[in-house]
């Protein structure tokens, strides 16, 4: 798989938690989500090029969900340690993603992605 992104990564300001299924298992926390994929931060290294299934948990306080969870195929793409040496950073890549699944993607995004605020100055 290419490193050159198809699109920008919009990191969450929600408390976002991604599960394994068969067993149902935490993964982590969403550090950044696109309707491509999303990187995790996660106390266990996850075997590259697996394919599985992901369970992802929305805030409860978005009106355009139809749901509370969302189960979406998936494959790591890559798995780093992150600067600290508990945590790992974990990509993946949605592989099956419906139309219902990126529209829920887009409300999540619009309601929490960061927004660096950048100063303006005023020209003398």
């Amino acid at each position: 798989m290419s490193d050159q992104r198809k699109e920008t990564r919009k990191n969450l300001m929600a408390f976002t938690p991604v599960y394994g299924l068969h067993p149902r298992t935490l993964f982590g926390y969403i550090e950044d989500l696109t309707v491509k994929g999303a990187m995790i931060i996660g106390e266990e290294p996850v075997e590259v090029n697996k394919h599985l299934t992901l369970e992802i948990e929305f805030p409860g306080d978005i009106p355009e969900l139809t749901t509370p969870r969302m189960k979406i195929p998936a494959r790591v793409a890559w798995c780093k340690p992150e600067r600290g040496p508990h945590y790992f950073d974990i990509g993946f890549e949605f592989t099956e993603l419906k139309p219902e699944d990126e529209k829920i993607i887009e409300a999540l995004l619009r309601r929490y992605e960061f927004r660096r605020q950048i100063p303006t100055q005023e020209l003398e």
